[in-house]
């Protein structure tokens, strides 16, 4: 999502629709928050999806309504959030849904206290725990304002940042706990967006999983339509509808007409449950 969730000078200096199913125990395996209520069953999409900066007007969305993409990402919400949503609303929801789209709703959280660049929101070694309360919070507001029911799965931004830095790193881990924690309580799945060489990795590679998000959304820009072939870490993570791959980034295409500047995902975890 080249510069979508923050201006693309701020982000840079940080550095085949296929069908829908219903799972009712996919990618939970990290999510150890889960079992207290009963949880709506999780609808999965498989197949291509699309994001980009500003969620394409209505018209837009039924001219590319052509089977090359099923699912479109839109930020719901989040004090990072790069643009404005003007056409964003529950109506549009319902309308997209209607037409057979499926979404994926994106929360731009609290960054990195370590990261480059002035973000309007940062979280630090001391508010992380009660910050990551407060967004999950809003981001549950925000989505199910628009429709996004319960057992919707909400995807958590964390842009690039140093994870060698252990204080870093440890405030961004309390903080998606936190904010994870805070998610399942409200019964929304806990979903992740970030980079294979840092964000990403750090909630792969963390030795405790405890409240981590049970689907990771991992950008590799290779070109790769896929969620298996290239990625990176133990076969056995995240696996059963729990993984997703920003495979290509300022993709100029033209569907039925209209011409969008997209990011290209691979899509094979859940997305918002909605109607």
């Amino acid at each position: 999502m080249a510069g979508h969730r923050q201006s693309k000078k701020r982000r840079y200096i940080a550095w085949s629709a296929a069908g829908v199913v219903v799972v009712a125990g996919a990618g939970l395996a990290a999510q150890t928050s889960m079992a207290a209520t009963t949880w709506p069953a999780q609808k999965t999409f498989t197949g291509r999806a699309f994001d980009t900066c500003t969620a394409p007007s209505l018209s837009a969305m039924k001219a590319w309504h052509t089977g090359f993409y099923g699912a479109a990402a839109v930020y719901v919400g989040g004090k990072n959030r790069g643009c404005a949503q003007p056409n964003l609303t529950a109506s549009w929801v319902k309308s997209v849904s209607s037409l057979g789209w499926k979404l994926i709703p994106l929360y731009v959280g609290a960054q990195p206290p370590c990261q480059s660049g002035a973000n309007p929101e940062k979280m630090t070694s001391s508010n992380a725990a009660a910050l990551g309360t407060q967004d999950a919070t809003d981001a549950v507001a925000k989505a199910a304002a628009l429709g996004m029911k319960a057992g919707s799965a909400i995807y958590l931004d964390m842009e690039a940042y140093d994870v060698t830095n252990k204080a870093c790193n440890t405030a961004v881990l309390t903080y998606v706990r936190a904010f994870d924690k805070q998610l399942r309580a409200k019964t929304y799945r806990a979903g992740y967006y970030g980079f294979t060489s840092s964000s990403a990795k750090a909630i792969a590679t963390a030795t405790d999983k405890t409240d981590l998000p049970g689907n990771l959304w991992y950008a590799l820009w290779d070109k790769q339509n896929t969620t298996t072939a290239d990625w990176p870490w133990g076969a056995t993570q995240f696996t059963g509808h729990s993984r997703a791959h920003q495979y290509m980034v300022n993709s100029k295409e033209t569907h039925g007409g209209v011409t969008l500047t997209v990011d290209r995902d691979a899509w094979d975890a859940p997305v918002a449950i909605t109607g």
